[in-house]
């Protein structure tokens, strides 16, 4: 491949900002392996995610996170999608066609908490939900699951999530059987490779995830002790620390999720385009940290929603050592 569209999925042939052209590779991939039945139980899951994330849905703003937006969530559920199909060419003990359908329906709404209620009041933006957005993503599935025929599902599926987050360590998840954290294992490295895949990955953490963590209080933490800590000074500074972040993203994919990433080969039929896409962005990176210029981002990245604008905050300067 020559080149890759910046609203393109790693193989340069579906395109992550139309639910539409997802949603077709993800029945396509699903068909392969179940009965149409099945693959028609996931239009309206899409469809009301697209409605959700557009605005279109009453109770509830549209996305305005420029990051965790429905490209994100649209190349997420479709590296899910992926990794799903391989783990049942080579897994020990194949889902069944509801499981398959859960994990493709957890990856599409694993970020549904940072969209704001219309009633909320308090938050003039979601990235504000940085901190709590798994455990509230959990809340919705609980409501959301019943109503597309997957009760059952609800309460377990508002645990698997977490897989995608911090909130709960991934070894203190209870599941009822061992089959759902096989689930588990590849949303959570969907989340992961699904992200920094993106194309554009670098030139959104600069433009784009940095503000959210501004507004979330990851850019800045209580140490504990009363005093700030500065963990990202800036946008700059985020995108040079990523080698440093895919360090501690590669332990997490081998060490606690299983590495669920080898998968993605038995898809590809032996590439894993994920892997090397990924590979590619931090080595990109690695790069930039001899010179610190950021006029080198220059892919631009689809348009994402406008957010509100951000209340003033105290700039907080490190102390020196």
């Amino acid at each position: 491949m020559e080149k890759r569209r910046n609203d393109y999925d790693v193989t340069d042939s579906v395109k992550t900002t139309d639910p539409d052209a997802v949603a077709a590779e993800v029945r396509r991939i699903y068909l392969d392996w179940y009965e149409k039945p099945g693959a028609d139980s996931l239009n309206q899951p899409f469809e009301n995610f697209a409605v959700l994330y557009r605005g279109e849905h009453p109770d509830y703003h549209a996305c305005d996170t420029g990051y965790h937006d429905m490209q994100h969530v649209l190349d997420v559920t479709l590296a899910m999608t992926r990794l799903l199909d391989g783990y049942q060419r080579v897994g020990r003990e194949r889902l069944d066609e509801r499981l398959f359908r859960l994990g493709i329906i957890l990856a599409l709404y694993h970020d549904v908490g940072y969209i704001r209620s219309r009633k909320d009041t308090r938050h003039r933006q979601g990235a504000e939900y940085t901190l709590t957005h798994v455990s509230r993503g959990g809340l919705y599935l609980r409501n959301y699951l019943p109503r597309i025929g997957m009760a059952d599902l609800a309460p377990i599926a508002a645990r698997l999530v977490h897989f995608t987050g911090f909130e709960i360590p991934v070894d203190k998840i209870r599941l009822p059987d061992p089959v759902f954290k096989v689930i588990g294992n590849l949303l959570g490295t969907a989340d992961i490779l699904g992200q920094m895949s993106d194309r554009c990955y670098l030139e959104k953490c600069h433009e784009r995830l940095y503000p959210e963590f501004v507004a979330g209080g990851i850019a800045v933490r209580d140490n504990g002790s009363g005093e700030k800590q500065v963990v990202f000074e800036s946008g700059a500074d985020l995108v040079l620390k990523t080698p440093g972040f895919y360090q501690h993203a590669e332990h997490r994919l081998d060490n606690v999720l299983g590495s669920a990433h080898r998968y993605a080969e038995k898809h590809f039929e032996g590439k894993n385009l994920y892997v090397e896409a990924v590979e590619n962005t931090v080595n990109y990176a690695r790069t930039l940290t001899k010179t610190e210029d950021m006029a080198r981002l220059r892919r631009l990245a689809p348009e994402a929603p406008e957010a509100p604008e951000a209340p003033a905050t105290e700039q907080v300067k490190p102390k020196s050592d």
